[in-house]
């Protein structure tokens, strides 16, 4: 079953590296993947989305607990969060710019630019909107297509802690000089 990851980390270099690196060490493999500053600049959050059993999921957060950058993990429950990722299509329109244009407002659609010969629509939503919307373009013929991966965040009032790390870190002894 699709199981959705919420693992805030210290934004720094390399933590990207570790966390998938753990991934690839354990034999998991990530579906989607998708990190962002969070409200505070010292977090980042990553949402990443795999196919497991619960065994499996509770076997991850434990590993992923285990690395010094990771400040917390939560499985996100599928039906009570909030779940979107995001796709551009560029579409060659020719003569068909107004149709393309009133199909793509069905599935709330964009266009982000208009030039030459071609469309570049941006739309967001669940997987299954966002599928649908490429199979109707792609009749038009798509140029170019990129999709994002899925950020989730649990619904309600609960919420993962960013204000403050789990670890006591050193403060820095390198202090500019005064000129």
């Amino acid at each position: 079953m699709e199981q959705i990851l919420s693992i805030v980390v210290r934004n720094q270099p390399g933590v990207l590296m570790r966390v998938a690196g753990m991934f690839s060490r354990r034999g998991f493999n990530i579906d989607s993947l998708a990190v962002g500053i969070t409200q505070n600049p010292e977090f980042s959050r990553m949402t990443v989305t795999m196919q497991a059993d619960d065994a499996t999921i509770k076997q991850v957060c434990k590993q992923l607990a285990k690395l010094v950058e990771v400040e917390a993990v939560k499985v996100l429950p599928p039906k009570a969060s909030a779940k979107r990722s995001m796709v551009m299509v560029k579409v060659h329109a020719g003569d068909k710019r107004l149709e393309l244009l009133r199909l793509a407002d069905v599935f709330r659609a964009h266009a982000v630019d208009v030039t030459g010969e071609s469309l570049i629509f941006l739309a967001t939503g669940i997987d299954d909107k966002l599928n649908a919307f490429v199979d109707v373009m792609r009749p038009y013929g798509i140029l170019e297509m990129v999709q994002t991966g899925l950020v989730a965040l649990e619904r309600g009032d609960a919420a993962m802690d960013v204000s403050k790390s789990r670890y006591s870190w050193p403060e820095s002894s390198c202090k500019p000089s005064a000129i």
